[in-house]
């Protein structure tokens, strides 16, 4: 089908001249009565043609018994039967030279075997007559700019951002969210089964839609893949999609849904990445995402500055800032002058500015005007109740608008920003996801995870007294000894068995293997002495300010599976066990458990399998499960040492390796406080 076709034929659904409703009722409870009702209050400039066998006159307008009987031509019809008769209310149309058909009725291929007959007649007379069909199964089509309703209910609120959707309540409840906003929409389709017209139809169409902005898709699978990206491939607008059916038991109730394939989650995720496709993930990401993209104007880069009336509100956007990516920079000193005449003087001048509760909207004009300059983006967060806020934001300015906490004010002064072309998100955290989908991907920075520990300062143990603490306690431990020399080292080396493990051994290096300080898997004397030389030649090198106890020689564990145990004073809450997955994991996933004092055995039992690779531990694929008990007591150990030495603040760990029956540890560092 030429392009020009295509788009004509899809306009006498969404731009029909005229309109008739199959199934019209004078009854107000009855579908076929609203949706009339709607086209008509919703102001449709185009002829109106009621199709009841049984009526005259409906709504005022004269009825018809069969749209074969219009004298006049028909760009769209409205179907509203049962579903036994809709093929052949398709074929009237047809032979009527209908051009475009919306099947509101339910009961087809969602329902039954006999529905998908049903459907599949349908379709068979709609490509007879080449008629393009939306549904069946769907709340129909809403376009506010022609203007046309063939929807429920009735919104009329004009707008930029286009929805598609395989749920008519979900594509609805975005349209009303949009239109109490007064952000509005450019047109909405729901979907349904899809027997003709597929998402890849209407992201085409609304590509080419003067009235649309940002293109915002509900699916729970794509019917036509390769069609699908063709679509997205020519796109010049964003795309906003909802996927749902992420889980095994959300697709098998998506494909339940619709009867149709939902599809592997993971491979949505890469189709979606491929093409730049914004992904939401819940229904106030979808909304968010969509009005960001429609009416916020793309920074130049990552950096932002908060400028608030409340310190917590401010908080918690640059925690969702840190982890979107965002850089939340250094207030300059010349900033920090120009706007030191203009709040009070006990406002916090730094970013965040915390201008406190006797921010007004004056105040943030002035601030505002003094900061644009050195910030790609300045988050405003209106913090209280700040009267005339919307008279000091500017619609396309480098300004996220964030009102939280004002109340009935809050609410009339958000209405004039829309209203103004200039979105306000009711949360700092959803307004900065939101503006993170306007970046580029390249502008963002490495997101930011949340602190896992609070960091401690202290003394370190050399690293013999830190195993023989953790040979105190009763765990098994790599034989150690601290050598002074390299032929020292070949010695015990020799003494302890073949292969062996050089370590450095300082108080003033935490990492040994990022300086060099390691040597790993040496199986002969002259190996440990070579080896000796170039460690410590390598960590004088990098730290030739270190003190050095010595190296450390121990023998090297059987291989097993790496796991941490450790412990972290905290300041407030005193010693947080911890657990995990070991050696660079722990750093790299973070998949750790932690608990507060006292400690049980079950609590430990429970941190190690509360772990993401909790699966590695139960034994992988018919691989050995390890000695969960001998962990927990490993843990335990960890436990009573914090509680019997509150001089140590710091335990570590890493690696522990566990076995089939028990456990050993290869490495340690404990950290205690310096005045201990």
């Amino acid at each position: 089908m030429a392009e020009k076709d295509f788009v004509s034929r899809l306009d006498a659904i969404l731009r029909p001249k005229s309109v008739a409703v199959i199934g019209a009722s004078a009854s107000p409870d009855k579908m076929g009565h609203e949706i009339l009702k709607n086209v008509i209050d919703g102001g449709f400039k185009g002829a109106v043609y009621p199709i009841n066998p049984k009526a005259d006159v409906i709504l005022d307008l004269p009825c018809h018994k069969s749209v074969k009987e219009v004298a006049e031509a028909v760009d769209l019809a409205v179907i509203i039967i049962p579903a036994r008769f809709v093929p052949q209310a398709v074929q009237e149309c047809g032979e009527k030279g209908v051009k475009g058909a919306i099947i509101i009725t339910g009961g087809f291929a969602e329902a039954d075997d006999q529905g998908e007959k049903l459907q599949q007649q349908v379709v068979e007379a709609a490509q007879k007559f080449g008629i393009r069909i939306i549904g069946p199964n769907c709340q129909g089509v809403n376009n506010p700019h022609h203007p046309l309703c063939a929807s429920w209910p009735l919104l009329t609120c004009q707008g930029k951002i286009a929805l598609i959707s395989q749920s008519g309540t979900v594509g609805a409840a975005m349209m009303d969210w949009l239109s109490e906003d007064k952000l509005g929409t450019s047109s909405f389709v729901s979907m349904g089964n899809r027997a003709d017209v597929d998402e890849a139809d209407l992201i085409a169409y609304f590509n080419q839609d003067e009235n649309t902005d940002v293109i915002a898709a509900y699916i729970e699978g794509i019917k036509r893949p390769e069609q699908f990206i063709k679509s997205v491939k020519q796109l010049k607008k964003p795309l906003v999609v909802l996927k749902s059916g992420r889980t095994p038991k959300g697709k098998v109730a998506a494909e339940s849904h619709t009867k149709a394939l939902a599809g592997a989650d993971a491979i949505y995720e890469a189709l979606f990445t491929k093409y730049n496709i914004c992904r939401a993930y819940t229904a106030e990401e979808f909304y968010d995402y969509a009005k960001a993209l429609a009416y916020l104007k793309p920074p130049k880069g990552n950096r932002i500055l908060f400028i608030t009336t409340s310190g917590g509100a401010a908080i918690l956007a640059t925690d969702q800032a840190e982890q979107e990516g965002l850089d939340v920079s250094t207030l300059p000193q010349e900033a920090v002058e120009a706007i030191t005449p203009l709040i009070p003087a006990h406002a916090i001048k730094s970013n965040p500015i915390d201008l406190t509760g006797d921010g007004t909207a004056q105040m943030f004009d002035d601030v505002i005007k003094a900061t644009r300059k050195y910030y790609d983006t300045l988050g405003v967060i209106f913090g209280d109740p700040v009267e005339d806020a919307s008279s000091i934001v500017t619609p396309d300015a480098n300004e996220l608008i964030i009102f939280y906490g004002g109340a009935d004010i809050e609410r009339h002064e958000s209405e004039l920003m829309h209203l103004k072309g200039i979105p306000v998100f009711p949360t700092p955290e959803r307004g900065i996801k939101a503006l993170a989908q306007v970046l580029e991907r390249k502008t963002l920075a490495v997101p930011q995870k949340p602190t896992l520990t609070v960091p401690v300062i202290g003394r370190q143990l050399p690293l013999h007294q830190a195993f023989a603490r953790v040979a105190e306690q009763g765990l098994s431990c790599t034989d150690f000894a601290l050598a002074d020399s390299p032929t020292a080292a070949a010695q015990i080396a020799q003494e302890q068995g073949f292969p062996v493990a050089l370590k450095i051994s300082s108080p003033d290096i935490l990492h040994k293997s990022d300086v060099g300080g390691v040597q790993l898997n040496l199986d002969s004397a002259e190996a440990v002495k070579k080896a000796h030389n170039e460690l410590l030649s390598a960590v004088k090198l990098s730290s030739p300010e270190a003190r050095m106890d010595g190296v450390l020689v121990s023998k090297m564990a059987p291989p097993g599976l790496e796991v941490i145990v450790g412990m972290n004073r905290d300041p407030q809450f005193g010693p947080v066990i911890l657990f995990g997955l070991g050696g660079i994991m722990v750093e790299i996933f973070q998949d750790v458990s932690l608990r507060l004092f006292p400690l049980t055995k079950d609590e430990a039992l429970t941190m190690i399998r509360e772990i993401k690779g909790y699966g590695l531990i139960a034994g992988y694929r018919g691989g050995p499960a390890v000695d969960e008990q001998a962990l927990a007591d490993c843990i335990l150990a960890v436990a009573k040492m914090a509680e019997n030495h509150p001089e140590i603040v710091e335990i570590d760990l890493n690696p522990v390796f566990a076995y089939a029956e028990g456990i050993l540890v290869a490495d340690a560092r404990i950290i205690e406080r310096e005045n201990s």
